[in-house]
């Protein structure tokens, strides 16, 4: 059965950074790990003059690649909306943990990363689903535990603690 907890936080406070290390620490612990992540600006997995790209220049709506080491679909939208967290979810294969990365302001329980260079507030105790914070400063102030941004073991357990069936994740989420 998947489960899903989120790692959210603003621009610059080391998501990505952390995600990538959360998941090394995950894996090496036997876990099946799989992440989302949200881009807030186009992206493209695929390079001008290779064949899928071509297929999606002529106007395909998804292409499928294929290789005895991965595969991959591409799927364009076409003007169609962006598909939500749920949508998603549900085509994600069964793993231990999915990570996501952004999509924030949904309904699941997060980490949040913050980092007191940024100078952004907190997301806590704004979001209610914020289970525990990972930072480079002490916070008295939080509600929540607060782990070092550092201490990768401490904070894989507590993700793997607070991590919920998907199911229940997308449960008040939009129509799939």
């Amino acid at each position: 059965m998947n489960k899903v907890i989120g790692v959210a936080g603003f621009k610059n406070a080391g998501k990505t950074t952390l995600v990538e290390k959360l998941v090394t620490e995950l894996t090496r612990r036997g876990h099946r790990i799989s992440t989302v992540k949200h881009a807030h600006h186009g992206f493209d997995l695929d390079q001008p003059g290779k064949d899928s790209f071509m297929h999606r220049a002529a106007g395909a709506t998804e292409v499928a690649i294929s290789s005895a080491n991965r595969f991959a679909i591409l799927h364009e939208l076409r003007g169609a909306p962006e598909w939500d967290l749920k949508d998603l979810l549900g085509k994600m294969s069964p793993v231990d943990l999915v990570l996501v990365e952004g999509f924030k302001r949904d309904a699941f329980p997060k980490l949040e990363i913050h980092r007191k260079e940024n100078g952004k507030p907190l997301l806590h105790p704004d979001d209610p689903r914020i289970v525990a914070i990972a930072a480079d400063v002490a916070l008295p102030q939080a509600q929540v535990p607060v782990i070092d941004l550092d201490d990768i073991e401490a904070i894989c357990d507590l993700l793997l603690k607070h991590a919920i069936p998907v199911e229940k994740a997308t449960a008040g989420m939009g129509a799939a």
